[in-house]
This record gives C-alpha cells, structure tokens and sequence, in this order.
C-alpha cells in the first residue's frame, strides 16, 4: 500500500461499475459473495482446466459463487457490504486484465485507489496463467478511508488478472468508489465515431441511444453517434425518438441508405469516421444491449497500445445475461472456420455457474485474428492503411478483415470487461435459407484471398460435403443458394459492389419455387402427417461414423437418385421434426417431412425430388471441379482486387448510388 502524499498525476484506465436496476440477472458478471479463499482452486491443474466430466465441474463448484445482495448496489458505482459478510469484485467486469495491458500496451505500473465509509477490510489478489489466487496485500479500514496499493504488471505475461475484495465489520461496509489508474500521459484522448447499423430493429437501436444518453459521462470522447439505417421500419419513427435525440445533445446522425448489408454499414460507419476526424470507428450490432462503460474502457485501452490496435468487446447472450459467448477466436487456416484459440476454452461460460476466480481458462491472456462486429473498436489509422470492409454484405466481413489487418501488421485484441448483449446463435440456424449464398460464397473468397494452403486446404472438400447433406436433406433452396454462391465467385471480384444492394432480393426472389423456403407459422396449416413414426418407425437415426461415412452417403445419394418418393409423400408429409433434430443424417430418410426452424417462429415441408437432386448435385460437382483447376488464378485475382474494392473511393461511389434523398 501507498503513502498518501501524491508524487504524479494519475489517470483512470478502468472503473468499478454496478449493474442498472433493470438488470438484477447480471449481477454476476459484476460482484459475488464469498471470500477468495473460500473457493480457492484444486492446484491439480489438469482437472481444474478441463474439468470434463459433470462430477468434476461440481466438485469444483461446491463452494461456488454467491449472488450479491442487488438491493445493496447504492448507485452504478458503490454498494454496501453488510455486517459480517464478504463481496468480491474479481468478476468479469470489475478484475482488472492486468496481462492484456501487459503485452498489448506500454503501461508496466499501476494502481488501486478504493474509497469506502465504515469498518472492515480492503484485500488485493491476483492470478497467473494458471488461475491460481495469490494475495497481494490488504488493509484494515475504519470511517472514511482512501486505500491506494501501487501494483506492477510485469509478472503477467502469460495471463492473470487483479483485483480485490471487501469484508465488512459488525457496523457494515460501503464501498464509495473503486478505479484504476496509471501514469497520465500528456497526449489528448481518442475521439470515436460511434456505429450502428440497423435493418428494421428501430426498437433496439433506439433502446441503445437512451442507454447512451442516461449516461453521458461516457460519450465524453465520442465525436459522433451514427446509426446507419438501411430498413424500412424507420427509428426516426419510433415513440420517444426526439426525447433521446435531444438528450443526446446533437451527437446523433442518421444516414438513410438502401440495405447493402452489415459490410455496407458498417463500411459506412469507418467511412465517416475517417471523414469527421475521429481517432476511432466503434461498430456496433443493432440487436444488441449495451454496457455503457465499454465504450471508455476500449477508447482507454486503444489510447495506451503501443501500436495503432483493433479493440473489440465480447458478446453475452441477450436472454441469458450471465452467458459468455466466446472469450475469443480465431480463424482455422486449413478449413478457414471459426475456432476456439485453445483446447481449454468453453464456449457459452455462464458466470452465476462459475465466476472468474473459478475457472482457470478464463485466466490464460487469449490472442485473436479478429473480434465478432457486434462491438469492435478499429481505429482510423488502420482503416486509411488497409481500407473498408470488403462488399460481402453479411457473413465474413469482421474475419476477412481482421486476417487482413494482422497480414499488415495491426493485431485484434477482445477486451475482457467491455461486452454486449446480443442475441444468441442458438436462436439462429444462418446455414440455411438466403443466408446460406453468403456465407459459402464469403467463406470461399476468404479462403482465396487468406488460405496459406494450396487449393485452399480443407475448404474445397467440406464445400462439396456441404451441398450433399443439403441435397440429401431436401433442403433444396439453400443448395440453389449455394450454387449461386459457385457461379458468382467464378465471375471473378468485379462485380461485388455492383450485386451488393441486389443479390438478396434475388435470392429471396427464388423462394416460392421450392416448398423448403415456404414458411408457415403454424404445424397444423399443413396436411396432417399419415399414421405412423416416420421412414424408420419411430428408431432414432445416429451419425455413421466416419469409416461407414462414405459408404452411407453413396448408399443414401444413390437411393434418392433411383428410388422414387412414394405418390402419398406429396400429398401428406411422414412426420415432423422438431429443429433439434433436423440432422442431415436423420432427415435422408424421409422422403417428405414438415421441419421446423430454429427461431421457433414456423416450418417448412420439405419434400424430396429426385430431379432436382441430379441436377443440382451434377451442378455442384462441376463447379466444385471448375473452382478446382482454376483456384490458383482466382486467388490471385481476388488477391490483387482488395485494395480497390475495399478503398475509399470504389465505396464513395456505392454510398452515393444507395443513400437516400436528403442524407
């Protein structure tokens, strides 16, 4: 612990901050009961890492976490710890990452500054890689106390954080304010340009701009809010519009724009960022929640790395708060997919489960190709060096240019203790549908203009993998999606810019031709299913393993080709399947079955057809061997054509053909 007496002047680089009173289910990821001691880890590092088996996640949790008392949270920076009890802030959003600030900026000397008003004690701990707490230093404090511990980030290479807890005396506990600071710098704070980009959630995006206007201590270094809004529900239309405008005190702009996709918004959002001065774009989802202070911790952050760095926030589930997406990813190089940094990491950590002082993974510092778009600090200098997003609309756009900026040098950070709440994938099913043409024809285009393997690696194999489980399946307009998806890739990159605002009408225009695209809402506005359970009476189907793989799926694909569905099939399907248990290898069965989606919203019919199966797979496979014979030219063409279709200019001129009149 310090002396009182002041020797340098201070800046705060992270605050202590409590969840709003609409957000009890949060608390969590903010404050838990229970000493650190009390749940200390098992040094068995092996199981304590990878506790796979359910007896070992409880062994390890049987002291776990305790909620916070939400109706001691005195305001969103104090609370009161009550007599004889213990409150930690080692959470997601109170720790301090001290190993991210270690490797990633110049600041190497910091402290802890807590006010608190009454009697108890004040105790620092830290981890390692490992997760394994360390006390620090502690004080005893009775009135009104200021306690200052300095502190070095210099053991942190690998990973760990700091942070402290708060045991109250026999009269109680408030804690009054908790920040840490490092040296101030003389250099001005970044400005940021703050993104939205809507299409038709007026409501949310309308439900953010009041979050940020309720809190304008940390808009102090936004130049601008920009929602760019490319929808045909307007959020200039939604009740209490004016009232949030006028709060956020002419920080907001609109840009109406015709939908050009998450790339055109967000390509938008750096445009303008670039052109009103700002040190930094902030993009942000629209159907997202979110947690104000994030804005100032990622500008703070960005502000003391030692090179121009792009600084994104993670994701927790919009209706399960307390559940973390990813800590982190990167992009698989062989198979050009989305993977998890290391072999320790769970994904969907829920924290009332097990807080940060008892998960030893999330203690390990994880370094990332690029960070999701839902909240993503990039700053402008990196966008005048590498440019725009490329035009791909929707799916890929945050990967490929997080590959592109690491190949010139600028690396992604995701920032623990700045986050959204975003609605969860699992709510969502984007493999299938419009969507589909996206994301084979982005994924492939990231391949060529990324992939350090000949041919690509793995990607060419698991795409033609791909469209059989879909033809097998029956989902015959996502095959024709992706068929597109072939075609418009071998014309080459010039015509990205130009299909931006017209390939998903396109796609969607495609849907009343097959019945797998006709959603109804209701099982019953279907013929009801004959009597019976399905092709395999009732059995449930298994995955072949991957020594029967081949053999099946020549057996199935023959079947389907030769075998024609019986004249019943078309009249009344065999069955219904809920979304769970749509799996390729389950629905090949079929020969006609009512399925529904993952929203839980309606279902299709899919219904097989043996000619379109042929056409479609003898399609398919010719692309695939077309895409083969002339990758090594592609790939240089999509290469050699970024700098010009992610550029300033070539995007100039898509903005001004799609913005509306009078933006």
């Amino acid at each position: 612990m310090s002396a009182a007496v002041e020797t340098k002047d201070w800046a705060t680089i992270q605050r202590v901050i409590l969840p709003s009173a609409d957000q009890p289910d949060t608390v969590s990821l903010y404050a838990d009961a229970g000493s650190a001691s009390g749940i200390r880890l098992r040094e068995n590092d092996e199981l304590a890492r990878t506790p796979k088996l359910p007896e070992d996640k409880l062994q390890m949790f049987s002291s776990g976490s305790q909620q916070a008392h939400f109706e001691d949270l005195l305001t969103r920076h104090s609370m009161r710890v009550r007599s004889g009890e213990q409150i930690s802030f080692g959470t997601y959003f109170n720790a301090f990452p001290a190993s991210y600030w270690r490797r990633w900026t110049s600041v190497r000397d910091i402290r802890l500054v807590v006010r608190t008003t009454g009697t108890g004690t004040v105790t620092v701990y830290k981890s390692n890689a490992r997760g394994s707490v360390q006390r620090v230093d502690g004080v005893h404090v009775d009135g009104d106390s200021t306690s200052v511990f300095e502190l070095s980030l210099k053991p942190f290479g690998d990973g760990g954080w700091y942070w402290f807890d708060l045991a109250a005396s026999a009269d109680g506990l408030v804690l009054e304010s908790g920040q840490w600071e490092t040296a101030a710098t003389d250099g001005p704070k970044g400005q940021v340009t703050l993104e939205i980009t809507t299409m038709n959630k007026p409501d949310f995006c309308l439900n953010n701009a009041r979050i940020l206007s309720e809190n304008p201590d940390v808009l102090e270094n936004v130049k601008e809010i920009l929602i760019v809004d490319q929808g045909t529900q307007k959020v200039e239309d939604e009740p209490g519009f004016a009232a949030v405008r006028d709060a956020l005190g002419g920080k907001l702009r609109i840009i109406n724009q015709a939908n050009l996709g998450g790339s055109g918004g967000f390509a938008r959002g750096m445009y303008e960022a670039v052109e009103n001065g700002s040190d930094y774009a902030l993009l942000l989802d629209d159907d997202i929640v979110v947690e104000p202070e994030s804005i100032v911790r990622l500008v703070t952050f960005a502000d003391h790395c030692r090179k121009p760095t792009i600084v994104g926030g993670h994701m927790f589930d919009l209706y399960n708060r307390s559940v973390l997406h990813t800590f982190g990813e990167v992009v698989d190089p062989f198979r050009i997919v989305p993977a998890l940094p290391h072999a320790d990491m769970e994904t969907r950590h829920d924290f009332s489960v097990a807080n940060l002082r008892q998960t030893p993974w999330l203690h390990r510092r994880v370094d990332v190709d690029y960070n999701g778009w839902w909240m993503c600090l990039i700053p402008t200098a990196v966008i005048k060096e590498i440019g725009l997003s490329l035009p791909l609309f929707i799916k890929w756009d945050d990967a490929e240019y997080g590959l592109r900026a690491r190949e010139a040098g600028f690396a992604t950070v995701s920032m623990p203790g700045a986050a959204v709440w975003h609605v969860s994938w699992i709510d969502k099913d984007d493999l299938v549908g419009w969507q589909a043409y996206f994301h084979a024809r982005n994924r492939l285009i990231t391949t060529l203009i990324h992939s350090p393997y000949p041919k690509g690696g793995r990607v060419l194999r698991e795409s033609f993998q791909s469209d059989v489980k879909h033809l097998v399946s029956m989902q015959y307009f996502t095959e024709h999606g992706h068929i597109e998806a072939l075609r418009d890739l071998l014309k080459g990159p010039g015509d990205l810019h130009e299909v931006l605002g017209t390939k998903l009408p396109e796609i969607n225009a495609l849907k009343s031709q097959y019945p797998d695209a006709q959603l109804k809402d209701d099982v019953d506005d279907f013929p009801a299913p004959k009597i019976g359970r399905g092709p395999m009476g009732g059995t449930v189907v298994g995955l072949p393993s991957k020594k029967q793989l081949i053999p099946w799926g020549i057996k199935t694909v023959a079947r389907q080709l030769i075998k024609a569905p019986g004249p019943e099939s078309a009249e009344r399907p065999q069955g219904y399947l809920a979304h769970r248990d749509n799996r390729w290898y389950r629905v090949a069965h079929y020969d006609s079955v009512v399925v529904s989606n993952a929203e839980g919203t309606g279902a299709s019919w899919y219904q097989r057809d043996p000619k379109k199966l042929k056409a479609m797979l003898t399609e398919t496979t010719r692309l695939h061997a077309q895409l083969f014979r002339e990758w090594d030219k592609l790939a240089r063409q999509y290469r050699s054509a970024v700098a010009e279709i992610s550029s300033f200019d070539a995007w100039k001129k898509t903005f001004e053909a799609n913005t509306k009149d009078g933006d």
